[in-house]
C-alpha cells in the first residue's frame, strides 16, 4: 500500500517533489513511470533463464497498478434502457475508450506470452554462460560492442536436435510478439499530434531534409527501397537513425504541402499533389523496411517529440506498454540467436574435423599385380603355378589344351622375365599353320601384287 501511494503521489506531481507546479504532465509521467519499472525489473535480461518469484511478483503487482488509470478513461456510448412500464428509451452510458478497450488485453496477452517464453528455460542443462573475458572477442576477430554480456556455450558437437527445435520454437513465438507489439506502437505513435516545435525545426522541403541523393532516388521513375537500402552506409546504430530522421521529416512536409490550401505555395507550381502523395508513400515505404530490418534502433526525434509533448493519458499508456514490451523481445531474441549462432559454430568446427580425420584415412593404392598374378587371380585357381610353366600353357586360354604336347617348353630365364612384368622377345615357335583368306581363295590376287 506504501508503494502504490508513492507511486501515484509522483505521478499526481508530475514527478516534481516539491510541489511547485514545475513537473511534467501526467501522460509525460505515467510513461516514464512504465519505463523506468521495465527498466528496475528485466535490465538487461543478459541470459535466457526464468525471472526470479520476486521480481516477478513486483512486475505483475505495479503494472497492474499503472494499468488501472485506464479503466476510468471512458467515452460515451448510445445504449438501450427498458422502463418499468417496458417501454425503451436511448440513453448515454459509460465504457472504456475503444482504443483502450481493443489494445490493453492484446498487450498483457503477449506480456504473459514473454515472461512463459522465459520460464520455459527452466531447468535446461544444453548450454550455459560464462563471463567474457578481456580480450576474447578480439581473437574471435569481431569487435563485440556489448563486451558485458556473458557468452553462451553449448556442447562441442552442438545441440541435440529436441533442444535446437524447442530453441527454434520459442523463436519464433517472440518473434510473432515482437511484431504484434511493434505494430501497436507505431499505430499509436501515428495518431499522436505532431508537437509545433518539431514543425518548426523542420527544412522548407524534402530535398533540403532527405539531401539530393537520397532525393533523386526516391523521386525516380523507377524506385527500389531495397537498391536505396544497399546504397546506404548503414553500418551503425547512429548511421541508421539519422536516415531514419531524414525520411520521417521528409514525410511530415510532404503531407504539410499537401494538406495547405495556399495555391500560393512554391511548391504549387512545382510538384502537382498525386507526385507528393506518390513520393511520401515511397518514404513511408522505406521507413517501414527500416523498422522491420532494424527493430531494436533506438527512437526518432519525431518520436521522442511525440511522447514528449503528448497530453493524452491513454495514448501514453499504449505507447509505453507497448514499447517496453517490444524492447523485452528484441532482448530474448537476441539472447535466443546468441545460443543458436554458438550451436552453428561448433557444428561446423565438427564437420570441418570429421573431412579432417577422412582425408588422412584415405587408402594408399595397391602395388600393381604380377602377370603371373593375374593370370592367378583370373582363373580363381587355389593350385600353384610351376616354375618350368610353359608359354602355351601361360597362353591356354586361347587354344586347345591338347597343343601343350606340341609346343617347345620356356626357358626359366623368361619366366622370371615375366612374373618381374618386363617385355620379352619370343623366339620362332612352332604352331599348326592354318590357311589364310587369300590362299583359300586359289587365283585372285590382291591389285597391288605384282606376277
Amino acid at each position: 500500500m506504501e508503494q502504490m501511494k508513492e507511486r501515484f503521489a509522483k505521478l499526481l506531481l508530475g514527478e516534481d517533489m516539491s510541489g511547485g507546479g514545475k513537473g511534467v504532465s501526467s501522460a509525460l509521467a505515467l510513461s516514464n513511470a512504465f519505463t523506468n519499472l521495465a527498466a528496475a525489473v528485466f535490465g538487461e535480461q543478459k541470459r535466457l533463464e526464468p525471472m526470479s518469484p520476486e521480481r516477478k511478483s513486483r512486475w505483475r503487482k505495479e503494472i497492474d497498478w499503472l494499468l488501472s488509470v485506464t479503466d476510468y478513461i471512458v467515452e460515451m456510448v448510445p445504449s438501450q434502457q427498458k422502463a418499468k412500464d417496458g417501454s425503451t428509451m436511448e440513453i448515454m452510458t459509460t465504457r472504456q475508450r475503444t482504443d483502450l478497450h481493443t489494445n490493453i488485453p492484446a498487450l498483457r496477452k503477449l506480456d504473459t506470452m514473454l515472461n512463459d517464453c522465459l520460464d520455459n528455460f527452466k531447468g535446461q542443462n544444453e548450454f550455459y554462460y560464462v563471463k567474457k573475458e578481456e580480450g576474447e572477442s578480439d581473437k574471435d576477430g569481431k569487435n563485440d560492442d556489448k563486451w558485458w554480456l556473458p557468452t553462451p556455450k553449448v556442447p562441442v558437437d552442438g545441440l541435440s536436435d529436441v533442444a535446437r527445435k524447442f530453441l527454434q520454437y520459442q523463436k519464433d513465438c517472440v518473434t510473432q510478439v515482437l511484431k504484434a507489439a511493434m505494430a501497436i506502437n507505431a499505430q499509436t505513435l501515428s495518431e499522436m499530434e505532431i508537437p509545433e516545435s518539431y514543425i518548426e525545426s523542420l527544412p522548407k522541403n524534402g530535398r533540403a531534409s532527405l539531401g539530393d541523393t537520397i532525393y533523386r532516388s526516391i523521386t525516380d521513375d523507377y524506385f527500389d527501397p531495397d537498391q536505396l537500402l544497399g546504397t546506404m552506409d548503414l553500418s551503425s546504430e547512429h548511421k541508421i537513425l539519422d536516415l531514419k530522421n531524414k525520411i520521417e521529416a521528409s514525410i511530415v512536409i510532404w503531407k504539410r504541402k499537401m494538406n495547405q490550401k495556399d495555391s500560393k505555395s512554391a511548391w504549387g507550381s512545382v510538384i502537382s499533389m498525386q507526385k507528393r502523395e506518390l513520393f511520401e508513400e515511397r518514404a513511408e515505404t522505406i521507413l517501414l523496411f527500416l523498422k522491420h530490418r532494424f527493430p531494436g534502433i533506438p527512437q526518432s526525434a519525431l518520436d521522442i517529440s511525440k511522447i514528449q509533448f503528448n497530453k493524452d493519458v491513454g495514448q501514453a499508456v499504449l505507447e509505453s506498454y507497448s514499447r517496453i514490451l517490444e524492447s523485452l523481445a528484441y532482448t530474448v531474441l537476441s539472447r535466443i540467436e546468441d545460443v543458436l549462432n554458438a550451436d552453428a559454430q561448433n557444428q561446423n568446427s565438427s564437420q570441418l574435423g570429421k573431412k579432417n580425420t577422412m582425408k588422412n584415412t584415405i587408402p594408399k593404392p595397391e602395388k600393381p599385380l604380377t602377370p603371373r598374378e593375374e593370370v592367378q587371380t583370373e582363373k580363381g585357381s587355389a593350385e600353384e603355378i610351376p616354375s618350368s610353366i610353359t608359354l602355351s600353357d601361360f597362353m591356354g586360354w586361347l587354344g586347345d589344351s591338347n597343343m601343350k604336347k606340341d609346343h617347345s617348353t620356356v626357358p626359366d630365364e623368361l619366366n622370371n622375365d615375366i612374373d618381374n612384368g618386363k617385355p620379352i622377345k619370343l623366339s620362332t615357335i612352332v604352331t599348326d599353320k592354318k590357311a589364310s583368306y587369300l590362299e583359300n581363295l586359289g587365283g585372285v590376287r590382291s591389285p597391288t601384287c605384282r606376277q
